[in-house]
């Protein structure tokens, strides 16, 4: 997003004012070249090496997101049978879609294989059952759980002890007994530590351990080294070096395969890394309400469509895109939710007025997925700004998407 002379907003040469009058408010908003300059950032860092990288879709989910990504040449990550679905109708092929889920039934699982799309076991249990029924018919990845505590936030590091995601590496004896007892086809390993890895040595140590634990499989044909990439949310902000990330495990990962006798595919599953700073939230201003203690700006939406502030305590720059070269106040913003709804307290914005439009940085990635039709809220559009063209690509709701699939059946 650029400020040109210091009167408007830009996306991809369009003005934002202008989707928040084409499109109404609250809108989502996604710059799909900026996408794809991060998708071959990330290609460009571990070009020495045979790397793929599976757009994770739980980021953000719209159909045409996942086409821009298959046309660039990625592949999907897909943490539900619901996702897989997405993919395929997006036109992916099966074999570019991985299939990782946490905590699902065998019966889910038996979906994935009818599709025939790369399939990630995180539990001994399913493990077990997907032997017994399918030997060494059809080919695993297994997740492993490194014991390493990465990420800001405990509710998206997901690597550390406790977490419940992956077998963890001391369970190894387990999954050796298994896969032998059922002569499984182990094809590739996989971990993930959680979001916003801060620093390299963290994801090095990792990859360490999954090079020590792939050598008791001798089948593999890739290792899968998660995602969790932290990008900046406000200035100042740490960001993962992803040019030295990728000098510095291309290396370790090229050692490796010629120490295990086989060139494997080294794969990333990056979501927030590909789409977070290419998407911005428009909500319009209600109200600007002055109490005892705090200047509130009053918007059109809540966090049932844009949770992160109250769920994870998450930061998203907000700028008053009307009025950008007015006098800095401090506001809380908050939404129009029938709770504690809050975006952000205490924040520095260009002097706001009613009616003005805010937007909302950083909202590309676990914005609209997550949002919902709490208090009986229509979840709103969402327009893709391409090669300096702006496209609605979900339409807003109407009423008769929250009633849709109710039954009737009392009597008024």
């Amino acid at each position: 997003m650029q400020l040109i002379n210091n009167s408007h907003y830009e996306v991809g040469g369009i003005n934002l004012t202008t989707i928040a009058e084409q499109y109404g408010t609250p809108v989502y908003v996604y710059d799909g070249n900026k996408m794809e300059e991060q998708y071959h950032k990330m290609m460009n860092a571990f070009s020495t090496t045979k790397v793929n990288i599976h757009f994770a879709c739980k980021a953000l989910n719209n159909i045409n997101i996942l086409k821009l990504f298959k046309n660039l040449g990625a592949g999907i990550d897909a943490v539900s049978i619901q996702e897989v679905w997405l993919a395929k109708q997006a036109g992916v092929d099966v074999k570019d879609i991985l299939y990782t889920p946490n905590g699902v039934s065998m019966e889910e699982i038996d979906l994935a294989v009818k599709e025939r799309v790369m399939i990630n076991i995180d539990n001994l249990s399913i493990l077990e059952q997907f032997g017994l029924k399918y030997g060494s018919s059809y080919p695993v990845c297994v997740r492993i759980n490194p014991h390493i505590m990465a990420g800001g936030n405990n509710n998206i590091s997901v690597g550390h002890i406790d977490s419940k995601f992956g077998i963890s590496i001391h369970q190894v004896p387990h999954i050796l007994r298994i896969v032998n007892h059922y002569n499984m086809q182990i094809n590739g390993l996989h971990m993930h530590t959680g979001s916003d890895i801060l620093d390299t040595d963290v994801f090095l140590r990792g990859a360490e351990i999954l090079f020590e634990t792939a050598q008791h499989f001798p089948n593999l044909d890739y290792l899968d080294f998660g995602s969790g990439f932290k990008v900046k949310y406000k200035e100042g902000d740490i960001e993962t070096d992803i040019d030295d990330l990728g000098e510095k495990l291309s290396k370790r990962f090229n050692e490796f395969c010629k120490k295990y006798g086989k060139e494997l595919t080294l794969i990333f599953e990056p979501g927030k890394f590909l789409v977070s700073e290419a998407g911005y939230f428009l909500a319009k201003v209600n109200v600007v309400k002055q109490t005892t203690s705090a200047v509130f700006v009053g918007v059109d939406s809540g966090f049932n469509h844009l949770i992160r502030p109250m769920l994870y305590n998450a930061h998203h720059d907000v700028v008053n895109i009307t009025y950008p070269q007015g006098k800095l106040r401090m506001y809380t913003v908050v939404g129009y939710i029938c709770e504690t709804d809050t975006f952000g307290w205490n924040l520095k914005i260009h002097e706001v007025n009613e009616g003005d439009i805010l937007c909302f940085k950083n909202a590309g990635a676990y914005c609209f997925t997550m949002a919902s039709n709490y208090n009986s809220r229509f979840r709103p559009a969402e327009v893709l700004i391409y090669n300096g063209k702006s496209h609605l690509i979900r339409q807003r709701e109407t009423m008769d998407d929250i009633t849709r699939n109710m039954t009737d059946v009392m009597q008024a």
